[in-house]
């Protein structure tokens, strides 16, 4: 009887343990019904959940989901993180005019960009707290900024859920220095909870549009996925076309390979600037993130006047080199004569 007492005492604390994680705000809530009515309208949206425009198994390769996923937690070589410290750039942000057009990578796929006079911060992860903290680990040096770098941004643009775009320590601290938010569909529902007023946010389909002011951003399509926990393919995933001033600058989110590329450059033409997608790519998942061969057919398919490639150099989420994802976008550049824009975490880049 003794040990039965143990042993239900040892499972009910690790079913309040978990409640209790799973309670944290960063998991987010149960979305409201009026915005499950309003995703349930998508026509991406359909046997209860969302869908990419052509087939996408998330798992490729000869290998089952478990010995992918097996590999993906313990096969970690050497080299997928920096031996020593990476140099970075320290850069004022608030001291930096908006007359001209500019860019900041802060690591991975956070950065801030200026164009026509407004600030736009895409998929800030700028705070790594519990629960990211388990998850993932900033390189040694590339930490230097913080929520509270941030100045006022006009406009912050979230491309889709994944703890490694969407931060809710980064999005909890800068609610107060954000004029409007742009989103896919769901995704809206993270910075509700989060206490930003839902009058200052656009949730958008692929192919919507919105005019604020005197730009215009639309919701394009990627081939992705989505889920934070549970509930797979409940909220969209997107990249994002922001015009003002007669410049295009293209937000590439994530998302593997498909024939998007061409149709944006139909739709647009030659964008000024193509933020694309660079990193924690693997053939056990190749539709899903660019591949080296991928970023390059990418990349010319948009006939972009200039690139600068994200989605490394901060986290190891795959198995590759660091240093590889940098290697290849310069491989690119030379062998297409692409003008390349490639620079320390927190240089500013004018372009």
């Amino acid at each position: 009887m003794k040990i039965i007492i143990i042993v239900l005492s040892v499972f009910v604390a690790i079913v309040v343990a978990v409640a209790v994680v799973l309670s944290h705000p960063a998991f987010g809530r149960r979305m409201s019904k009026e915005r499950k009515a309003l995703i349930e309208q998508s026509a991406n949206y359909y046997d209860g959940m969302f869908h990419n425009q052509i087939p996408t198994p998330q798992f490729t390769g000869n290998k089952s989901m478990f010995s992918a996923l097996r590999d993906f937690m313990f096969s970690r070589p050497r080299d997928i993180t920096p031996s020593e410290p990476l140099e970075v750039v320290k850069t004022d942000l608030s001291a930096l005019a908006t007359d001209s057009d500019w860019l900041v990578w802060f690591g991975h796929s956070s950065y801030m960009f200026c164009l026509n006079g407004k600030r736009y911060l895409v998929d800030p992860v700028l705070k790594i707290e519990f629960p990211v903290s388990v998850m993932m680990r900033a390189f040694a040096g590339t930490d230097i900024y913080s929520p509270a770098d941030i100045p006022q941004v006009d406009y912050l643009i979230l491309t889709h859920e994944h703890w490694d775009h969407l931060d809710y320590a980064t999005l909890r601290d800068l609610r107060d220095r954000v004029g409007h938010v742009v989103c896919p569909l769901g995704v809206a529902e993270y910075a509700e909870y989060w206490g930003y007023d839902a009058d200052i946010i656009t949730e958008m389909d692929w192919n919507d549009s919105v005019r604020l002011g005197d730009l215009t951003i639309t919701c394009l399509p990627t081939r992705h996925f989505s889920n934070r926990l549970f509930g797979r393919n409940q909220t969209l995933w997107a990249s994002f076309m922001v015009e003002a001033g007669g410049r295009k600058v293209y937000v590439g989110g994530d998302g593997g390979y498909d024939k998007r590329f061409s149709r944006i450059y139909e739709r647009y033409g030659s964008v000024d600037l193509a933020l694309m997608e660079n990193g924690q790519y693997n053939d056990d998942w190749a539709n899903i993130h660019l591949r080296p061969a991928d970023l390059e057919r990418a990349i010319l398919d948009l006939h972009a006047q200039q690139v600068f490639t994200v989605h490394h150099d901060k986290f190891a989420l795959a198995r590759h080199a660091w240093t590889e994802p940098d290697s290849v976008a310069h491989d690119i550049a030379a062998r297409n004569n692409l003008q390349l824009l490639d620079t320390k975490i927190g240089n500013v880049v004018r372009y």
